[in-house]
């Protein structure tokens, strides 16, 4: 929610000192820090005068929602500002996915035999965008509970979005966007599926003392890749069962044809320490920093240290390859599907650098990403149409058809472009989609009906 009452968007310190502002009506609340014999407090300055309350501490029976003291700011800037980030590198990977010669001649990016280092990184480069959106996800239920939402609207709010997730992405997404057809007898469970669960999970796990959420979703996310030798075939007629939640692939559930390209272990226990991680955002400017940067120095180096020695983390061993190069892209590639735990120490230990080194402030020529990330929902939804329609376009001028894209079989000789043409195309995309955002951006920060809650 944007804060009418400023002149410019609120940094994160913003709200450490006096006169940070929400909106609550006709006249702001205040929060402001102060200490009397040693105790920290909160005033809140209303229109009928000022009232003082103690800031409660941070326990590990504690909610989010009982301990912030000042709460998180409407709108966080470093959190938009990275969420507007990993849109945007998105779209390479789905532009690359429709119109790379690659892609349409059915290889893999990531596999060291076929592809070069451009286009290793291009995929790779785009592995950041589902981990990181997950756990800010997580955050934003954080921050949401802090400024005051109580955790039955909270947990009513997560399941019912998590069910429109999961329909999106199963009917109008895959339908309107991915293929261009509807089918009632093939279903992808892929990206907003993951979330659409991983809500509906979280919408349980808010229940809990915070402790107790952070044990459950850190052992989900430590302990995921003890079952990694699990085959479906060992759960007999769960095999499907066992394929949704972990090991992914397709099956047949009668004449209906599943492919479950996201499984969904370990999704909500990274959506879920997202929401433990929110909590960080109750420190002081100072001290917050310093813990985001030290927490992201130590998932970094945790995933160097676990990659190098090939123990354990992810299914496959890095390898000494044909040349340091390539050495050193098959030490990065890990499995994404599902993430494995070096996958997300890879991606989220960035993340956490990229939000220590925001908090401070939002860099000038970075404030466009903004607009993105405060609304990635219409953002994403928009942004594949699009993309396919392009793709279509130029399939159907060019060979007359246009069933191979993004399949990568049956495909005309010789179809597809370069990396150029896929960045140039990836540019045109998202600023096309500025003015969109932007408008939509406004739309919410002007209206409060509920459903705009949903996108």
């Amino acid at each position: 929610m944007a804060n009418r009452t400023a002149d410019r968007p609120r940094q994160a310190s913003d709200y450490q000192n006096v006169g940070a502002t929400l909106d609550a009506g006709p006249e702001p609340i205040r929060f402001n820090r102060h200490d009397s014999a040693g105790a920290a407090g909160i005033q809140l300055a209303t229109g009928d005068g000022i009232a003082s309350v103690p800031a409660p501490h941070l326990a590990m029976t504690d909610t989010p929602a009982a301990i912030a003291a000042p709460a998180p700011p409407a709108r966080l800037e470093s959190v938009d500002l990275l969420r507007g980030l990993i849109m945007v590198v998105m779209a390479i990977d789905h532009v690359r996915d429709y119109l790379h010669f690659g892609s349409i001649q059915g290889v893999d990016p990531l596999d060291l035999a076929r592809t070069t280092a451009p286009l290793f990184l291009t995929r790779w480069i785009t592995h950041f965008c589902a981990p990181i959106f997950s756990f800010l996800a997580g955050t934003g239920v954080c921050f949401a509970l802090a400024r005051g939402r109580s955790r039955a609207e909270m947990s009513w709010f997560l399941v019912t979005r998590g069910a429109w997730l999961i329909f999106l992405e199963l009917t109008l997404l895959t339908w309107f966007g991915w293929m261009f057809k509807v089918s009632l007898s093939f279903f992808v469970l892929a990206t907003l599926w993951s979330l659409g669960w991983s809500m509906i999970a979280l919408a349980a796990l808010i229940w809990l003392p915070l402790g107790v959420t952070t044990i459950l979703s850190l052992a989900l996310v430590l302990g995921h890749n003890a079952l990694d030798g699990v085959a479906p075939a060992a759960w007999g007629a769960w095999a499907p069962l066992w394929q949704v939640l972990h090991a992914g692939g397709h099956f047949d559930l009668g004449p209906v044809h599943f492919w479950a390209f996201y499984p969904l272990l370990p999704w909500p226990g990274v959506m879920a320490l997202g929401y433990v991680f929110g909590s960080l955002y109750r420190l002081d400017a100072a001290v917050r920093r310093r813990r985001l940067w030290q927490l992201g120095l130590g998932l970094t180096a945790a995933f160097v240290l676990l990659r190098w020695t090939n123990l354990y983390g992810n299914p496959s061993h890095w390898a000494r390859q044909s040349s340091g190069l390539f050495t050193a892209l098959s030490f990065l590639d890990c499995t994404k599907y599902p993430p494995s735990l070096l996958y997300l120490l890879m991606t989220l230990g960035p993340a956490s650098l990229l939000l220590a080194w925001w908090d401070g402030g939002t860099p000038s020529v970075l404030r466009p990403l903004l607009v993105y990330g405060r609304v990635p929902m219409f953002y994403y939804v928009l942004h594949i149409p699009l993309i396919h329609a392009l793709a279509w376009v130029w399939a159907k001028a060019s060979f007359g058809r246009a069933d191979f894209l993004l399949l990568g079989v049956n495909s005309p000789p010789g179809a597809g472009f370069g990396l150029l043409v896929v960045y140039a195309v990836w540019a045109a995309v998202v600023l096309a989609l500025y003015r969109p955002c932007r408008w939509f951006a406004d739309v919410k920060r002007r209206r409060r009906e509920a459903w705009l809650s949903y996108f």
